[in-house]
């Protein structure tokens, strides 16, 4: 962490920005990409935790000037983060008043069943989206995806594992709020994993439901030439 105290219209208020990634939340990350035009008043506002409204009273704008090395440094981190393929062992959750430890390295399967579908269709909407824009013959090499759909994704693969529930879609949406809170180091690589590793459940997805019509179909058709039989006889 870097800190310096700076003078403002209504007194003094404490500046405090991480200068590692491993000090940057999730949530902090996606809120900076959120951002259409991200300046550098805007990455210390999310990354102090400070309001914008409060920064703007600082009697000398030149003051944030002392955070400039540290906000640049990290966009380049944040660069190389997206190279990384180093999977954290384990992931701590606090949970109200106890903290979680989930084990990650040796068990990286979407389950229960609901939560691969889940995580699938969010995989497969994002794909989608690349190839609306890219094509079919180069979206690999443009696949990004967002760090919402990031989170999703986590949320659903680590809600029973973290909260001991039965599996519930609505609730592992709304645990992407603890998903937020990791650091984005641990996050960051995990979702990496799904998103490189399962881009065949696309296909998958598509191979089933067309093998499940070509079914119906021959149904149809058989049911069709049984009465085509029937009232020729």
């Amino acid at each position: 962490m870097i800190e310096k105290t700076l003078r403002t219209t209504q007194g003094k208020i404490l500046v405090k920005i991480p200068t590692a990634l491993s000090e940057i939340t999730l949530g902090q990350l996606m809120e900076m990409q959120e951002k259409h035009y991200l300046n550098d008043l805007d990455a210390i506002s999310i990354l102090s935790g400070i309001p914008m409204d409060e920064l703007y009273t600082v009697r000398n704008i030149d003051d944030f000037q002392y955070f400039g090395e540290s906000v640049l440094s990290i966009s380049h981190q944040i660069k190389h983060l997206y190279y990384s393929n180093t999977i954290p062992r384990k992931v701590n959750f606090a949970l109200g008043r106890r903290t979680v430890s989930v084990n990650v390295s040796h068990n990286l399967s979407v389950e229960p069943a609901g939560a691969f579908m889940a995580a699938r269709d969010i995989i497969a909407d994002e794909i989608n989206e690349t190839i609306k824009i890219y094509g079919e013959d180069s979206w690999k090499e443009h696949f990004h995806p967002s760090l919402k759909s990031c989170s999703q994704v986590l949320a659903h693969y680590f809600f029973c594992r973290a909260t001991g529930k039965k599996y519930n879609e609505y609730e592992a949406e709304e645990f992407t709020a603890e998903i937020k809170r990791l650091r984005v180091t641990e996050a960051l690589p995990i979702a990496k994993h799904f998103f490189t590793c399962y881009p065949n459940l696309l296909k998958q997805k598509l191979s089933f439901l067309q093998r499940l019509h070509q079914y119906w179909r021959k149904k149809q058709v058989s049911r069709r030439l049984k009465n085509s039989s029937t009232s020729t006889q």
